[in-house]
Formats: structure tokens, C-alpha cells, sequence
């Protein structure tokens, strides 16, 4: 089975906040959320052609566990959280699986 992913691209359109917006992501988002999905990969990148643009990357052993994540509660109190933290940064979510992969 590939490998399954979940992917949040959030928008931090103000740059004075982007500091601590980057601090609390690293220090207890991610690591939360790592933790409440399972999984033993996550990733987090700023693009380099959009700085108010954010990108979390989780990677799921295939995509039964990736849903098993996605309809549990683990979710809804993550949202919960980010919310209650960061209401003015929007957000976008997508789920994939992985189609090639390919290494020289």
C-alpha cells in the first residue's frame, strides 16, 4: 500500500506574526499533532515564492490509516486549538497518496 498523506497550507498574512506563529507550530503543534495522528513523519516548510505562505506535511503509512486519522477526534481538537490560537490565519487541507516515487 503507498503511503498516504495530509497536507494543511495555511496563510499567515501578517508578517510580525510569523515569528511566534512559527514558534508555536514547532514547539507544540506539530508535535502534538504528530502524536495524535500517529505517525512517525512530519514536515513543515515557509515558501520561498510566498512568505505569508505555510505548508504541514504528515505522512501515513498508507491510506486506512490516514482515514482512521481523519475520522477520529484527534482532528476536530486540533482544529479546536489552532482556532482558539490563531483565528485570523486561514487554512486549506488536502489528503493524498502517494502516486511514484522515484530516487536516483
Amino acid at each position: 500500500m503507498p503511503s498516504a498523506y495530509f497536507v494543511v497550507r495555511a496563510t499567515v498574512a501578517d508578517p510580525a506574526k510569523r515569528g511566534a506563529f512559527d514558534e508555536w507550530y514547532r514547539t507544540e503543534h506539530l508535535p502534538d499533532a504528530a502524536k495524535a495522528f500517529g505517525v512517525s513523519t512530519a514536515r513543515r516548510f515557509w515558501s520561498l515564492s510566498d512568505p505569508s505562505l505555510h505548508v504541514a506535511m504528515y505522512e501515513f503509512a498508507d491510506q486506512a490509516a490516514l482515514d482512521r486519522a481523519m475520522g477520529g477526534g484527534a482532528l476536530k481538537t486540533l482544529v479546536a486549538e489552532f482556532d482558539r490560537c490563531w483565528p485570523e490565519v486561514t487554512r486549506t487541507r488536502e489528503l493524498l497518496v502517494l502516486a511514484e516515487e522515484f530516487a536516483a
